[in-house]
């Protein structure tokens, strides 16, 4: 294994929209996550254009474009294990008993770093058109052997 940091970009709840800021944000990543909500098959292949992506299923991809996408996806990172799901309240894991330290989800639109029980909880919140008030927000998991680093970052929107 590299002693090498990785890079991983988060993006969740595009909904159709792919904001050339978050293209901006993810060029150079190692690999992207993409927590589901996608809207547009053509998003992912924008961001495989990239680094190779891993996407789940959202509760509003649905049709044909979107049947190959599984609902969870466990993710090796370095070093690392993520877990990729939409809806956090939809987990059907114990992360520390599968061996997860990274839970990466999207669902609220709420950007979301947080520690529990040993595990990080990340939602990188919504990467495509504003919903309330909420912030449009992308992230990023720094990876550094078993080490993570995540990070939201705001976009202007």
């Amino acid at each position: 294994m590299s002693d090498r940091t990785l890079r991983i970009g988060l993006i969740s709840d595009t909904h159709g929209l792919l904001r050339p800021q978050a293209l901006d944000f993810l060029r150079g990543c190692d690999r992207i996550l993409h927590a589901g909500d996608i809207g547009d098959a053509t998003i992912l292949q924008a961001l495989g254009e990239l680094a190779p992506v891993t996407a789940v299923r959202g509760n509003n991809d649905l049709g044909p474009a979107y049947e190959a996408l599984p609902e969870t996806a466990f993710v090796p990172l370095g070093g690392v294990l993520a877990y990729v799901l939409h809806d956090l309240k939809r987990l059907d894991i114990d992360p520390v008993a599968a061996g997860v330290q990274v839970v990466v989800c999207g669902h609220s639109h709420k950007p979301l770093a947080e520690r529990r029980g040993g595990v990080w909880y990340v939602n990188p919140g919504s990467a495509g058109p504003r919903r309330f008030r909420l912030p449009i927000a992308v992230g990023e998991l720094r990876v550094s052997g078993d080490a993570v680093a995540p990070r939201i970052v705001e976009l202007a929107g």
